[in-house]
């Protein structure tokens, strides 16, 4: 049966927590080594991203997070599988699909930040 992005975007729920802003926010204070990762496209995000957050396209995702692929594929500050990371989008639901991919991958410790960028801005944080 074909799937849904609903139904992918269940699966990516169903793999990894969602996490409030404000948890989002905290989490990014104490533990610094968070990665908080963007996966809308770099016009999209520019100017309207979470501050500190990385931009790894969804797409790309795959490639960068990878850890036997050619080094030029890959994105060093994603290699180790328990590093706290937490994904982003717009409003959530591509950042689903990349907690789900990150975790098929072998990440274990990965959230999704609820409402995306949108509820990070609506709630005041700060941007870059």
């Amino acid at each position: 049966m074909a799937k849904t992005f609903k139904d992918l975007v269940a699966e990516g729920r169903a793999v990894a927590p969602m996490i409030s802003v404000n948890d989002a926010e905290a989490q990014m204070a104490s533990h610094p080594e968070t990665v908080v990762i963007d996966v809308r496209q770099e016009e999209d995000s520019h100017g309207n991203a979470v501050a500190g957050s990385i931009n790894i396209p969804l797409g790309l995702l795959p490639l960068r997070a990878d850890t036997e692929l050619p080094e030029h594929y890959r994105d060093a500050r994603i290699q180790d599988r328990s590093l706290p990371i937490i994904t982003t989008c717009g409003a959530g639901g591509q950042a689903s699909l990349a907690a789900k991919i990150l975790h098929d991958m072998g990440f274990t410790n990965v959230k999704i930040m609820e409402g995306g960028t949108t509820a990070w801005k609506a709630a005041g944080k700060p941007t870059h």
